[in-house]
């Protein structure tokens, strides 16, 4: 689903011609004080349960292939982000059983699921977060939890039993050739193995889970982050924010809500207020933002930001002139942004879908 965000360029023209005195007339705002080192919580988008069967499925698998090197909890977080979206929709007891259970369609070419290609186990379902056939399942299934079954519907279970699945004969998973072969061994599909990688790179900046707000900036990277973490909680506002801090916006968003009457910003009047106080000025809408600085295109994937960076999103994520929305890239996968109307400035894991790359400014 797209997500409509702030000024994008068909609205370019729309916003220069628009009187933008208010810029000029608000009141001049101190910096935020408060410290960058803000810590926010777990790993967003994951289940908390969830979490704790990846990373005992990690700590657990030297007991079952020493000779596998390099298992790490946000490699079983990317298959199943994959797989079953974490479990979405899902109930997860204590003891790790999810209910309902999540099974995938038959495999038996009727084109239900999108499965138009008949398997020898066509009457069988892949089951479970990690979506084991029940052939893969009797070969790699694990007891993870120690209750005596090997439950491809539990999350402890079945997180070690993709941890052992992934090793193999004994892998050595900080090679990413030999990583990816793991992945391509678990579907055999390049793009399969590159949205997971993706994913593994995303979760892999979070160490072991817990999120600390732009903890690695310094200097001008530092204030522009703190600028913006102080803002969080003012309201969203069609064309509303600009270097002196929150203004009244405009009229109208695409999805027609104006911003006339709300003090506040959109996505692109975030980052000019952020970056006005190292003395940086930007331009009015995110796809011109886009053109400045060093710009990180998506293919490097999250990895490659810094926190600091401007982080883009677009219908076309290979072509800037879609570019339709902005933030500020936080570290661990998280970025502060002001989303859309009906919303405050926030903190969140960067969006799933439409990632355009970043640009360096500082």
């Amino acid at each position: 689903m797209k997500k409509l965000g702030c000024a994008t360029v068909f609205v370019l023209a729309l916003l220069m011609a628009v009187p933008v005195l208010f810029v000029a007339f608000a009141a001049a705002r101190e910096p935020a004080t408060a410290p960058a080192m803000e810590t926010v919580g777990k790993v967003s988008g994951i289940p908390q349960r969830m979490l704790a069967a990846y990373q005992s499925a990690a700590a657990q698998l030297p007991g079952q292939v020493p000779q596998c090197k390099g298992m790490r909890w946000p490699i079983l977080a990317g298959i199943a982000k994959i797989e079953s979206n974490h479990a979405a929709g899902r109930k997860i007891a204590d003891n790790g059983d999810i209910t309902p259970h999540i099974l995938g369609p038959l495999l038996d070419g009727s084109g239900v699921g999108g499965n138009t290609t008949a398997y020898p186990e066509g009457n069988n379902r892949a089951m479970g977060p990690f979506q084991f056939m029940p052939s893969t399942w009797t070969g790699s299934g694990r007891d993870g939890n120690g209750d005596g079954r090997k439950n491809p519907h539990n999350a402890d279970d079945a997180a070690l039993g993709a941890a052992v699945y992934l090793c193999g004969n004994g892998r050595n998973l900080t090679d990413r050739a030999q990583l990816k072969a793991a992945i391509f061994q678990y579907n055999h599909s390049d793009a399969y193995v590159a949205d997971v990688l993706s994913w593994i790179d995303r979760y892999s900046q979070l160490g072991n889970g817990t999120i600390r707000l732009g903890a690695h900036a310094t200097g001008d990277a530092r204030t522009v982050i703190t600028s913006a973490l102080g803002e969080q909680g003012t309201p969203y506002s069609w064309g509303g924010g600009g270097p002196k801090g929150p203004t009244k916006g405009t009229c109208c968003s695409p999805s027609g809500k104006s911003g006339a009457g709300i003090a506040g910003y959109d996505c692109s009047g975030l980052t000019t207020y952020a970056y006005a106080q190292v003395g940086i000025s930007l331009p009015r809408t995110a796809a011109a933002q886009s053109q400045h600085g060093k710009r990180i295109p998506a293919s490097r994937g999250v990895g490659a930001l810094k926190p600091g960076d401007l982080v883009f999103f677009a219908y076309d994520p290979t072509s800037d002139t879609t570019i339709y929305h902005v933030g500020i890239y936080l570290g661990y996968g998280q970025m502060i942004n002001a989303a859309r109307p009906g919303t405050t400035v926030r903190a969140e894991a960067i969006w799933d879908h439409g990632f355009a790359g970043g640009a360096r400014l500082l």
